[in-house]
């Protein structure tokens, strides 16, 4: 435990240790850390010695000393569980509240990755789970206070000053564009865009019985509908939880760029109210529109979509109670005929809590802010990229 076989001081610090580790059982903080210090004092500590050193320092209050052997344990390993809890503990008693948050964080990171953690560990990280909440409630209201002493209304200021403030006090955390296969830098970090920012909705919107009409006739026999999520036929299957499930599935009317003649025929007026949008046109990719089925209880679990440099468009037309959609912190209820435009590339996910079936209308446009010099750039490289695949 604290030195190697026949050493000759090796009875000598053992019985240390173990007197150390009785007067921790009884609480006798005085004489454990007596003990350790004697221990340390030799060069001859290993983590736990120095962990029970900060424990009896912790016992008598040298809140000092304690947090000079958790030093030494973090020294040797940065992610002791043990030693970052107590850090976060001795620093909240010091009424730190900034250092404890800080503490806790990792110790609950570091507690995340471990499997079987022993039941002293795991009471210890949940009493830090609940410290961390209370420091951010105790900072939440100190900023509310402050907020009203200088005459600031969140909600006045705006959702993304109230996004701030939730993130800032840990009550949520960032969310940018993370996508899949390919980023284009500069763009505006924007979950959702506001439908009146675009002159087509309008037009789009006033053609909704007939489009809701034409869904209609293609759920009553369901041909053409197929899952929405499909495994590739010539690559590994990304992992994903309705692969092949038909609970959530789709109509094209438009895939890999190329009309879906008969299910385009079906639904006429569907053709004409996208026709004129601006949609992107990219050999083998876009135009890309469908009407998107999700059957009742039927969760989309949170993901990212393959690029940035377009927005998705859902124009819902069937929609029962209790249908939501998150996109980074921003939840939105999904009611029929209010169009929602977002960006997919933030992590986003999607419910249908109703007792029957959601459809929607689902395209792609090209980001508002893209130059047409770029949008023509981009057009080129995903044209060559589809273009290289074919080969």
């Amino acid at each position: 435990m604290v030195s190697t076989p026949n050493d000759p001081a090796r009875a000598q610090l053992e019985a240390l240790a173990q007197r150390g580790v009785e007067a921790l059982r009884r609480g006798d903080g005085a004489a454990a850390r007596q003990a350790f210090d004697a221990i340390a004092a030799s060069g001859r500590a290993t983590l736990q010695i120095w962990l029970f050193l900060a424990q009896a320092c912790d016992l008598i209050d040298d809140r000092p000393a304690a947090r000079a052997a958790l030093t030494e344990v973090l020294k040797a390993d940065p992610g002791n569980p043990y030693a970052l809890v107590m850090q976060g503990e001795l620093y909240g008693r010091d009424g730190n509240d900034r250092a404890a948050a800080n503490w806790y964080d990792w110790a609950l990171q570091a507690g995340s990755r471990l499997q079987g953690l022993p039941a002293d560990l795991s009471q210890r990280l949940q009493r830090a789970a609940e410290a961390r909440a209370a420091i951010t409630a105790r900072f939440e209201t100190a900023m509310t206070e402050a907020l009203a002493a200088a005459g600031v209304d969140a909600t006045a200021v705006g959702e993304r000053f109230t996004e701030s403030l939730a993130i800032v006090s840990g009550n949520a955390r960032p969310f940018l564009q993370e996508p899949t296969s390919f980023y284009f830098p500069g763009l505006p970090q924007r979950a959702f865009y506001d439908p009146a920012e675009f002159a087509w909705t309008p037009a789009l919107a006033a053609a909704l019985p007939a489009i809701r009409a034409e869904a209609e006739a293609v759920l009553a026999d369901r041909a053409g509908v197929a899952p929405y999520v499909e495994a590739p036929k010539d690559r590994p299957a990304k992992p994903h939880s309705l692969l092949d499930d038909p609970r959530w599935s789709a109509f094209h009317l438009y895939k890999g760029g190329e009309p879906v003649v008969a299910n385009a025929a079906r639904c006429p007026a569907t053709m004409a109210a996208i026709k004129n949008l601006p949609i992107p046109v990219i050999a083998g990719r876009s135009p890309m529109a469908l009407f998107s089925i999700l059957e009742p209880g039927t969760h989309i679990k949170p993901h990212c979509g393959m690029l940035n440099t377009r927005l998705i468009c859902h124009l819902p037309l069937i929609v029962p109670d209790r249908c939501r959609l998150r996109v980074g912190n921003h939840s939105r209820d999904v009611e029929a005929g209010k169009m929602l435009i977002f960006d997919d590339s933030i992590e986003h996910e999607a419910w249908n809590n109703g007792d029957a079936i959601r459809v929607i209308l689902l395209f792609e446009i090209w980001r508002p802010e893209l130059t047409a010099a770029e949008r023509a750039g981009l057009t080129a490289l995903y044209e060559s990229v589809s273009a290289y695949d074919a080969e």
